[in-house]
């Protein structure tokens, strides 16, 4: 790993030194013509719309001047304005991304067409990094099947068209705390008659936050037998958290000739946080203060090298191999007391873990477009990792027995192979078909020490899919498209594995349900998923669209961790609650879509001249699904909202000039109540969320500074969760209900960003 850093530092100081001293092109003999030449190369590069409207599979594109519209700082708040997108966490802050209301493992998320490498939340990517985002609402052979509900694929900024430098400052306040970010992106371009031998573009990204989080939760266990209440804990506190970060990528491309061309793509992500936190316990509780201290440091590297052979007219060769790792590293300590009549007690507890994964990816792709409107695309894609986990935790300065079993040491390896092959054809102008099928086949193994056994898990899956596009002939702005997939969810390392996790709050001797242990399971299948998803979308003249979708996805070996009391050999004197993930017998959700992007009159012909500008965004989701196996109405996906609805306007004001600019956006996501077991449910109360901008122009169009006021979670709003387990106490035989609920407080979030371009 070591020498992949050194030589990754080593290749990028290469390729900025040589940009920094290459020779530029002769200046043209007229500066106009040439502003001119610019600008008709941008205008005939295909558009958000065309992409979107071209494809035989259903997508959506987003491109830059949607991801700068808010001034979003991460990645997670601009996804989350689109058609079925939501994200977890708490407003403003960015969160998990999640499509169709499904998350973990089912929303499958691309860099640059590639799995996103391990360790690396693109939730948190600086939009500034990003040149445009593809949302597939259902599998391509080419894009990867592990996608029940979708595919995102974001792709990381291209070379700038109109100016060598971009640069952005960001100044916030969360909760008063500040926040600071920026960006620098840079254009290389030289070498070559034409000045486009060596293209490329390299952006820098980096920030510093500091943000405060409450802590509120409630802890009550009633025996329903005789109605006396057994616990009753309530913790309240706060924590503070200081985090920096600093990204950077860069995509090269060497043209080596008219039919090969190299490309370099670096990309490095490093950050480092530290905080504390205080809370203190009222009720019966083994503590009545905590204190804990916490720190991490996380760098993600990676590099790709790919080379394009095209031999023959609409014939393509690419390869690509990729090297990267990354390695996370955390501390924490947590300090226990209790003092009372006659109690004086006192713990702390010191735990470190390093995670070090090194990654090397290999791939190759045949493309060819015939005379007869066919285009075959066929490949294969091999991927291996190793990973290194080290755990120790220290209880008063000793090794903990109960972990001490287990070793401190974990490896575990991982191999990918997949091979797939497509074809699109467009036999009239009426009908396009795409067929294709994906093999894939994933190996786990973990190499375990003390009581834990050796981890082998093998997954094939086999996936055909189909996509067919009609544009009617009498209808010439209507497209109907229709998808039939299969596509699946495979366990991830962490469910494999059975190295157990044990709960701080009650750490030994018996516990409860809401506070039980982790553990993994090594027997786990994946998911399988056959989906149908149908859409029609008709474009308005000037690029507007007005659109709906529906999908169903029949889930069979659905994966859930389920809470039971099993003896364990982490402690050797009660039953503890162990929570392990689960193959159930399946599930099936459902839903619908419907988005409406245009101009105000697009849609209202007598719309007054002052509002024809104006952009309207509005898109609507609801979701439904069952669980198989458990009774009840609420037998629903983990975490599924009932649906999402965004309403936004944007408008060019005329009258103070076509530089400033306003616009908002109302996010709400209703709330969900999940049944997850026969003996569980969970219940999280709806998202609302509003966010406005102000944008204006200072100097002149194109060297001056362009300012964005941005103003997210305008109307902070507390976020609950409760949930409820019921079971029989193996002592008494009384049947017990705990009941825990926690409160979330959401803050107003304030930036104001200046862009400059040059």
């Amino acid at each position: 790993m070591s020498r992949f850093l050194f030589s990754l530092a080593l290749l990028c100081a290469s390729a900025l030194s040589v940009a920094q001293t290459a020779p530029k092109p002769p200046a043209p003999a007229a500066s106009a013509a040439a502003n001119k030449l610019d600008r008709v190369e941008v205008s005939g590069g295909p558009t958000a719309n065309s992409r979107r409207r071209n494809s035989t599979a259903s997508k959506i594109v987003i491109e830059r001047e949607d991801l700068d519209r808010y001034g979003d700082t991460v990645l997670g708040d601009v996804l989350r304005r689109l058609p079925g997108v939501t994200i977890g966490g708490r407003p403003g802050r960015g969160g998990d991304i999640r499509m169709r209301g499904l998350g973990a493992g089912f929303t499958q998320i691309l860099v640059d067409g590639e799995r996103a490498p391990a360790g690396f939340a693109v939730e948190d990517l600086p939009p500034d990094q990003v040149e445009r985002i593809e949302i597939y609402r259902a599998p391509t052979a080419e894009t990867g099947a592990r996608a029940i509900a979708g595919t995102i694929n974001i792709i990381l900024r291209e070379p700038l068209q109109k100016s060598d430098h971009e640069l952005r400052f960001t100044l916030g306040r969360d909760r008063g705390e500040p926040q600071a970010d920026f960006s620098w992106t840079r254009n290389l371009k030289w070498g070559g008659p034409n000045a486009d031998e060596f293209v490329g573009a390299m952006s820098v990204n980096g920030g510093l936050h500091r943000r405060f989080n409450n802590i509120d939760s409630h802890n009550r266990v009633v025996d329903t037998d005789t109605g006396e209440v057994l616990n009753e804990t309530v913790q309240q506190g706060s924590s503070v958290g200081n985090s920096s970060n600093l990204n950077g990528n860069a995509r090269l491309r060497w043209k080596f000739s008219d039919t090969l061309s190299f490309n370099l793509a670096p990309f490095f992500a490093l950050s480092q946080n530290e905080g504390h936190s205080q809370n203190n316990a009222v009720g019966f509780t083994r503590f009545r203060d905590v204190h804990s201290e916490f720190d991490g440091r996380m760098h993600n590297l990676r590099l790709n090298l790919s080379a394009s052979y095209r031999p023959a007219v609409g014939e393509t060769w690419d390869f690509r191999i990729g090297r990267g790792g990354f390695k996370n590293t955390s501390n924490s300590q947590r300090h226990e007391s209790l003092k009372d009549v006659g109690i004086d007690y006192q713990r702390v507890q010191d735990d470190r873990n390093v995670t070090d994964e090194d990654q090397t990816s290999l791939g190759a792709k045949w493309s060819l477009k015939t005379a007869k409107e066919h285009q075959w695309v066929t490949g294969l894609e091999h991927e291996q990792s190793q990973r290194t986990q080290v755990r120790r935790t220290l209880i008063d300065g000793l090794e903990s027995p109960a972990l001490q079993k287990f070793g401190d040491t974990l490896g575990s390896s991982s191999q990918r192979f997949a091979g797939y092959t497509q074809d699109e054809w467009s036999p009239s102008k009426i009908w396009s078909v795409y067929a294709g099928i994906r093999y894939e086949r994933i190996e786990t193994r973990s190499d375990a020490a003390g009581l834990l056994p050796d981890t082998r898990n093998v997954s094939q899956v086999t996936s055909p899919l189909f996509h067919l596009l009609w544009k009617p002939e009498a209808f010439p702005k209507d497209q109907v498209r229709l998808s039939l997939t299969r596509s699946y969810r495979s366990p991830n390392l962490n469910d494999l594995i059975a190295r157990p996790t044990i709960n701080t709050t009650y750490p030994t001797g018996p516990n409860l349900p809401t506070y039980a242990d982790r553990a993994g399971n090594p027997d786990l299948r994946p998911e399988l998923a056959t989906g149908v998803d149908l859409s029609l979308e008709h474009w308005l003249p000037t690029g507007g669209i007005v659109s709906g979708s529906a999908f169903v996805r029949d889930i069979k070996s659905l994966i859930r961790s389920r809470i039971d009391l099993e003896t364990v050999p982490w402690d050797s004197t009660s039953q503890r609650w162990v929570s392990r993930p689960r193959n159930l017998e399946g599930a099936r959700t459902m839903g619908v879509e419907f988005e409406v992007k245009a101009r105000l009159d697009e849609v209202w012909e007598e719309a007054p001249p002052e509002w024809q500008l104006l952009l309207l965004r509005f898109n609507v989701a609801v979701f439904d699904s069952k669980v198989k196996g458990i009774p009840g109405s609420n037998a629903r996906l983990d975490q599924q909202p009932r649906g999402s609805l965004n309403f936004g306007l944007d408008h060019r004001w005329k009258a103070l000039g076509q530089n400033f600019g306003s616009g908002f956006n109302f996010n709400y996501v209703p709330g969900t109540r999940v049944q997850q077991t026969e003996n569980l449910r969970r219940e999280e109360t709806s998202r609302r969320q509003l966010d406005a901008y102000l944008s204006w122009a200072s100097g002149s169009v194109r060297d001056g500074i362009n300012w964005r006021l941005s103003l997210a979670n305008l109307l902070p709003r507390d976020a609950q969760a409760t949930s409820e387990a019921t079971y029989v106490d193996p002592l008494t035989s009384h049947n017990l209900v705990t009941d825990t609920w926690s409160r979330n407080t959401t803050f107003r979030v304030i930036s104001l960003r200046a862009d400059m371009r040059f």
